[in-house]
């Protein structure tokens, strides 16, 4: 890029570098080794998620690097910090699964905090675990300050006796020794080889599924969403997006200049088209909303109901994300999208130019079958599905992806369980019958406090050969992972007195997935007397982040956000 000389005065970082005043805080600034030239230039933040509690995280920071390279290449001045992750893949199964959701606000909350604080001009985001990509992008649009999105790229595929595997065949192999499917040592040996290398877990599960989307939604740099972490292509779209992000400062090009309408709308579009996470139906509201946009669970899923399933991914499916990189990428999935008019190509980009203008060179590749052209689809319509009826006035959603036609409808006995270890304690002692309706409530995002996922107990049911005999009903959330009938996101929560809190063991319920329908047999003077004696459950947690969350936290139909958004925004940072 050319060098460029820009003028500071309507950037935020002129009430810390510009002017007599400030001789105080430019000397904190040469106190770090900063140059005069340095020092006037425009700050760039540069945001990580890095830790070290899962391989999700682990190459974030040498990926971070390279973005700063890139920024003072290109006549900015980066300035790097961290930000937390809660990984799911560590915190499943157990209480601290109700720290991850609220991760996402937390998340978003001290990336905004710290650019606040310090005046940065312009973002680059990296994340690499499920609720890190989502709270990055709230925090972009938030802010609305030139920002690009980095996500730190997909795991490698483990080998176990010659077959491809990922943590999801460890999650469900845990259900098959539960009832001697496996022994000790195959467990073993399969834990050690499952997961070969840094990054998140390799299917459409939740990280994969809204990096998917960073691209979709013009945050994310053409392709570079798809190449997995230990690819040393990543330091170059690394490096690119740190260049680019300066252009987009002097272009003032801002994300809620990108994320419009028609950008989500593009955005669940390519969670349908790829079977993707039923979380993205959280996750989009939730970014919609910092847009002060109305985009809710119904929105997203009519888009999901008119759009083709085409890509092959597992869990429903049979290729991971390195796979998708390697015959094309997402560009390649967008692309036969564009082509048959399930996408919006006048959106614009962090490239400067639109969607369209970026797939015009992509050309179809006829020697691969990760991905159908949209005219032949796998299914004609998504892999993600709404339900809605007496048990979910406020809908609820499912992953139909892979699953059998005549498996999308189902009736029987409801099994009531109030947290997820009952349920999973049930399941691990096979007290449970063929046919059942498995129920597991207050989980939502008040009653948990959390909307904890409940992968542990869905796999343990496909572990045992049970998946596709019982079905499986929550307030709660599924990992991207989870396969089968099981429905969540279930609302009005139990926690407010939702239907879902009525129910009783022995109740029918009634699921078709054809149809978008989620029903009890009970008639609405049944549930009224019902509710008249239901009490609330006090939550677990009276102090501390989870009571916080749960005091303020909205319906899942809206993403399950904590503020106002962007619709009772006074002013935006970016024009402070």
């Amino acid at each position: 890029m050319d060098a460029r000389v820009f003028n500071k005065a309507k950037l935020p970082s002129r009430h810390v570098t510009e002017g007599p005043a400030r001789a105080p805080h430019r000397s904190y600034y040469y106190a770090m080794g900063l140059t005069e030239r340095q020092i006037h230039q425009p700050f760039v933040g540069v945001a990580s998620c890095w830790n070290e509690a899962a391989p999700c995280n682990i190459a974030l920071m040498r990926q971070a690097q390279a973005v700063k390279k890139g920024v003072a290449a290109a006549g900015g001045t980066p300035r790097e910090f961290c930000t937390i992750t809660v990984t799911d893949g560590i915190a499943m199964g157990h209480q601290g699964m109700k720290s991850s959701l609220v991760s996402r606000e937390v998340i978003a909350d001290s990336v905004e905090l710290t650019m606040r604080g310090h005046c940065y001009d312009a973002l680059v985001g990296l994340a690499g675990c499920d609720k890190s990509l989502p709270g990055m992008m709230m925090a972009m649009v938030r802010l609305n300050v030139p920002s690009i999105f980095i996500y730190g790229g997909s795991i490698l595929p483990g080998h176990f006796r010659g077959k491809p595997v990922t943590v999801q065949d460890v999650f469900e192999a845990v259900g098959r020794h539960s009832v001697g499917g496996i022994s000790d040592d195959d467990l073993a040996e399969l834990e050690q080889v499952a997961c070969p290398s840094a990054g998140a877990c390799g299917a459409q599960f939740t990280a994969n599924t809204m990096a998917t989307v960073s691209e979709a939604i013009g945050l994310a740099l053409p392709y570079s969403a798809g190449a997995p972490a230990p690819y040393e292509i990543r330091d170059r779209f690394c490096m690119t997006a740190g260049e680019m992000v300066m252009e987009l400062v002097a272009r003032q090009i801002r994300p809620r200049d990108i994320v419009t309408r028609k950008a989500l709308e593009n955005a669940a579009t390519v969670v349908a088209a790829s079977g993707g996470s039923t979380n993205a139906a959280l996750h989009l509201p939730a970014i919609a909303h910092e847009a002060g946009i109305g985009f809710d669970l119904f929105d997203v899923a009519e888009i999901f109901r008119r759009t083709p399933y085409i890509a092959d991914l597992k869990p429903g499916g049979r290729y991971v994300a390195k796979d998708m990189f390697e015959i094309g990428g997402i560009p390649l999935l967008m692309k036969t999208l564009l082509d048959h008019g399930f996408l919006h190509g006048d959106c614009m980009t962090v490239t400067g130019r639109t969607i369209a203008e970026n797939l015009a060179s992509v050309r179809w590749n006829d020697e691969q079958d990760v991905v159908r052209p949209a005219d032949k689809p796998l299914s004609p319509t998504g892999g993600v599905v709404c339900l809605r009826g007496n048990l979910a006035p406020d809908g609820a959603i499912v992953k139909v992806a892979g699953m059998d036609e005549d498996s999308l409808e189902f009736a029987g006995p409801a099994r009531c369980f109030d947290s997820e270890e009952a349920c999973f304690e049930a399941v691990t002692n096979r007290a449970y019958e063929e046919g059942d309706v498995l129920v597991i409530r207050y989980e939502g995002p008040r009653g948990g406090p959390g909307m904890r996922e409940m992968l542990a107990t869905t796999a343990a049911l496909y572990g045992q050969g049970m998946g596709d005999k019982v079905a499986l009903i929550t307030d709660g959330r599924f990992s991207g992972a989870t396969r089968g009938l099981c429905i969540g996101h279930v609302g009005p929560e139990a926690a407010v007195g939702g239907p879902i809190a009525l129910l009783r063991d022995g109740d029918i319920i009634e699921i078709d997935a054809v149809a978008g329908r989620l029903d009890v047999r009970l008639s609405e003077a049944e549930m009224a007397r019902r509710r008249a004696v239901w009490t609330p459950r006090e939550t677990d947690y009276g102090s501390g982040a989870l009571w916080k969350y749960a005091q303020t936290v909205g319906p899942a139909r809206g993403g399950a956000v904590t503020h106002p958004g962007a619709f009772e925004e006074k002013h935006c940072y970016a024009d402070q």
